[in-house]
């Protein structure tokens, strides 16, 4: 073997540290934003590993925040010329972001929207105006029942429940209470400051016969006697005789996780966080239906775009960066991680993911659920938290609270579409 000279070395050296430190010099970084959620930050981690693999010229940082806090960095960031290139927000969200000019569409020519029709589930077309996307998925999610297979087995009961009734039945069976009355043990969560407003709205009215809203979405449709029967049957699962109370614990997720409620209502998303709760045995099943076996369900998806701060090269990258986070590898690592579906049928309905005991309860849903559009979601919510507090700590009337609700979200619908 010819050894090189030492000349020759030092040449050699210095040339190989020019490259690199040119090739850093080229290289663009870009920033990508999501709010904290573990499961959610170890697969992006692993989905911006496998994009700085493939892209050396590229690197992606990622910031993230408690969710109360992430709307209001974001809205001052990127007015700034800071924070994100590339941002998750709420699909619900989107409509707020678009106002206040802090996403741009994605590319037409990256992003066909007749070849994203074709090949994501049809929820994701809220997404599109015209001939451009703003917005893309990486998973969607639904709703399915949770339930404490501890509890379960301990309480001799072989199976989760099927329909309402059965829920009924048996959360009266599991709940618990101490001398004084209050729940030790609940038999079913509940809060409409997580998963429960959006049961509401796209279940319950639904089974109860009704539709939540009319003219898509802009006129509010449940203040009606389905809309009544579905509230009504809502706040009786936390009556003095009921399976559950708004604010046990503080939280549903917290009061399920630690194995002080028997079923809990939840998301997809939520299996990454139940998988890593120590000592805590669960099953999923799809949403209990009717006594007539009528189901309904509740669909969303968080999604990604490019915030108007991206310009030039790091516009560049960040849609190559949005290339592969909506790719069918990437929503595969999203939902073995996080346990949110995938956004194409052709990752989320393969045979293995669909007949998956915990995500095909919510595969399943899938084809039974309606996904809300909301125009300030955030607002909307809050309409029905406020419905259910008139009713249990000022005794108003479920009737009169659920007029009054009524007419704050009309007014709300009424006052972004004049704008729109």
């Amino acid at each position: 073997m010819r050894l090189m000279n030492p000349k020759a070395m030092a040449v050699a050296a210095a040339t190989s540290a020019s490259a690199l430190f040119a090739s850093a010099a080229n290289a663009v970084e870009i920033e990508y934003w999501q709010y904290f959620f573990d499961a959610r930050v170890t697969a992006m981690e692993q989905l911006i590993e496998n994009f700085e693999a493939a892209n050396p010229d590229i690197t992606v940082t990622m910031t993230h925040f408690p969710y109360a806090d992430y709307r209001t960095k974001v809205a001052a960031a990127i007015p700034a010329g800071e924070g994100p290139d590339v941002v998750q927000l709420f699909y619900g969200w989107l409509n707020d972001y678009k106002a206040a000019s802090l996403i741009q569409p994605l590319p037409a020519d990256a992003f066909p929207a007749d070849t994203i029709d074709a090949e994501f589930f049809p929820m994701v077309s809220a997404m599109r105006e015209g001939d451009n996307y703003w917005a893309l998925p990486t998973a969607v999610r639904s709703l399915a029942l949770f339930y404490n297979t501890r509890i379960f087995e301990e309480a001799g009961i072989d199976g989760p429940p099927e329909t309402l009734d059965e829920m009924l039945e048996i959360g009266a069976q599991l709940t618990e209470r101490d001398g004084a009355g209050n729940i030790t043990t609940a038999g079913l969560t509940m809060g409409m400051t997580a998963q429960d407003h959006h049961w509401f709205r796209e279940g319950l009215v639904r089974q109860f016969g009704g539709e939540p809203y009319l003219d898509d979405y802009q006129t509010v449709n449940y203040n009606t006697e389905a809309g009544l029967e579905a509230m009504e049957f809502y706040v009786g699962l936390g009556a003095d005789d009921g399976i559950g109370a708004i604010g046990f614990m503080d939280e549903p997720q917290a009061a399920f996780k630690a194995g002080r409620a028997a079923m809990h209502i939840d998301g997809s998303f939520r299996i990454g966080s139940l998988n890593n709760t120590r000592g805590l045995k669960w099953g999923v099943t799809e949403l209990p239906a009717t006594a007539d076996g009528m189901r309904s369900n509740y669909s969303s998806y968080w999604v990604n775009a490019i915030t108007t701060k991206a310009e030039g090269e790091k516009y560049d990258a960040a849609v190559k960066f949005m290339q592969y986070v909506t790719s069918d590898e990437a929503m595969q690592i999203w939902l073995d991680t996080v346990g949110e579906l995938p956004a194409k049928p052709s990752v989320g309905l393969t045979d293995e993911n669909a007949n998956n005991p915990v995500f095909g309860p919510f595969i399943r849903g899938l084809e039974y659920a309606n996904t809300t559009k909301f125009v300030n979601e955030s607002a909307q919510r809050q309409i029905l938290i406020d419905l259910v507090e008139r009713v249990k700590l000022e005794g108003m009337s479920v009737a009169d609270s659920l007029a009054i609700a009524a007419e704050a979200e009309q007014a709300l619908l009424d006052e972004f579409y004049a704008g729109n």
